[in-house]
């Protein structure tokens, strides 16, 4: 087994996400996103900036702390404890719904216990050992959905399109969300707008949006966000910035700052979600899971 790169200390571990995560969707009334999910762990474990911002190994899009949450949710969800119920939306399971807390390592040894009910003393060590290494992959446990293979491919793949081809995507991605007579800007003197449309809400309400489309490794900060909004004429009621990076948590107040011009975010990874949520570029493959304990107990 290769040694793991050791965990930043600051950041909380899987097993110490559980319960937080149960809390959360407690508090968001049994059901929530990821993103909701892991801004009320952020509130309740008083996690600081400088340690949301921390990037997993290898990745410019995705945090430590959003991996150990995926991983966490991913337990949760194997054992029971909460149901996925869409891309990004969790359920406690009706099994729970009246149950106050949940232990952490307790639903990681629930897992291990279904995955082999057959273990010898040394393997229960070993197991012992495995839940304080900060490696979830080590329970041969399956990845998150947020966490396979094929999105970190695909990330690489956005970040090396051509600029324009990129925003051509955007556009077509956009009107699979409801946007109607999206447009591409000139390629020149745009004023920091590659793109406008509108959205119509319900069938009624209807908004004028301007959007921008950026190729970045690197996190975009709050600067981007001021400039951006900046450019909007005042016929542009909402904007919509979208990156193959991440937002920077300043970014992200920027963009939701009271009084001001409201800039909605899409990440790398939310950008990936909704080229799966609609196909776009990918196709969707059925996989089966085997039941072990059932062929067993039948």
């Amino acid at each position: 087994m290769a040694k793991r790169r050791k965990l930043d200390e600051r950041i909380p571990k899987t097993k110490d996400l559980i319960e937080p995560t149960f809390r959360a969707l407690k508090e968001l009334g049994g059901s929530g996103s990821n993103k909701d999910i892991l801004e009320k762990i952020i509130d309740d474990l008083k996690i600081p900036d400088d340690v949301i911002e921390i990037l997993k190994h290898g990745s410019t899009t995705k945090t430590e702390l959003e991996n150990q949450a995926d991983w966490a949710r991913s337990y949760m969800n194997k054992c029971n404890v909460i149901d996925k119920i869409g891309t990004g939306l969790w359920a406690i399971n009706t099994n729970y719904s009246k149950v106050e807390e949940i232990d952490g390592s307790k639903i990681i040894s629930e897992y291990r216990n279904k995955k082999n009910k057959k273990t010898t003393d040394n393997t229960a060590k070993a197991d012992e050992n495995r839940l304080e290494d900060d490696d979830p992959t080590n329970d041969e446990v399956e990845f998150p959905d947020e966490e396979k293979p094929w999105r970190s491919k695909l990330s690489d793949i956005l970040k090396n399109m051509d600029p324009y081809g990129f925003e051509r995507l955007a556009q077509r991605l956009l009107r699979e969300c409801g946007f109607s007579d999206v447009k591409i800007t000139q390629r020149s003197g745009d004023g920091g707008i590659d793109g406008t449309g509108k959205l119509k809400i319900n069938g009624i309400f209807s908004f004028n949006v301007a959007f921008q489309c950026k190729r970045y490794s690197n996190p975009v900060g709050a600067p981007y966000i001021r400039d951006f909004r900046g450019s909007l004429s005042t016929n542009i009621e909402k904007g919509v910035f979208i990156t193959t990076s991440r937002f920077t948590r300043d970014a992200e107040r920027e963009a939701s700052s009271p009084g001001k011009k409201q800039i909605d975010l899409i990440d790398g990874e939310d950008f990936i979600d909704k080229l799966a949520q609609y196909e776009i570029g990918l196709k969707a493959i059925t996989v089966y899971e085997i039941d072990e304990n059932f062929f067993e107990d039948i």
